[in-house]
């Protein structure tokens, strides 16, 4: 038999169907604070419709999940060419491929190019990284482009 009195903590994947409503309303509610749509947790808990309590007393339990079989995190080094334009042409075609940029550290250019690293997040099955080289590629400026 399993004590399940024991008070180590560890978490528990659950699926959202079978959670009460409340921690749903909280995760909602920890969303619009975090995005500014409301101006602190009481207008917060009004617009999802629990109580402060009960935000209060779950706020630091529950999270979103990101599940790691449909998007990957990557890191891309670039050396780009010191032109305009160049920097904005990779994160438009990033855009393109939907990926979610994460972070964008550029170097200051030294000898006409600029060394740059672009964390992203990836949808693993709508992008390969045969296409993303290829597409890179394309575009004039890249003098190199690597995943670190």
């Amino acid at each position: 038999m399993v004590d399940v009195t024991e008070e180590k903590s560890q978490l528990i994947l659950v699926e959202s169907a079978v959670l009460p409503a409340v921690f749903l309303k909280v995760l909602e509610a920890k969303k619009l604070i975090s995005k500014g749509l409301v101006k602190n947790s009481s207008e917060a808990c009004k617009t999802v419709d629990i109580s402060r309590s009960a935000f209060y007393k779950y706020k630091d339990s529950v999270f979103w999940y990101e599940e790691k079989h449909t998007q990957r995190t990557i890191t891309l080094y670039f050396r780009l060419s010191d032109e305009p334009g160049v920097l904005s042409s990779v994160l438009s075609l990033l855009y393109r491929h939907e990926a979610n940029v994460l972070t964008v550290n550029q170097n200051i250019p030294v000898d006409g190019v600029a060394d740059v690293t672009i964390t992203l997040r990836l949808k693993e099955k709508e992008l390969s990284m045969q296409q993303l080289s290829k597409d890179f590629s394309a575009i004039q400026g890249i003098v190199e482009v690597k995943r670190i």
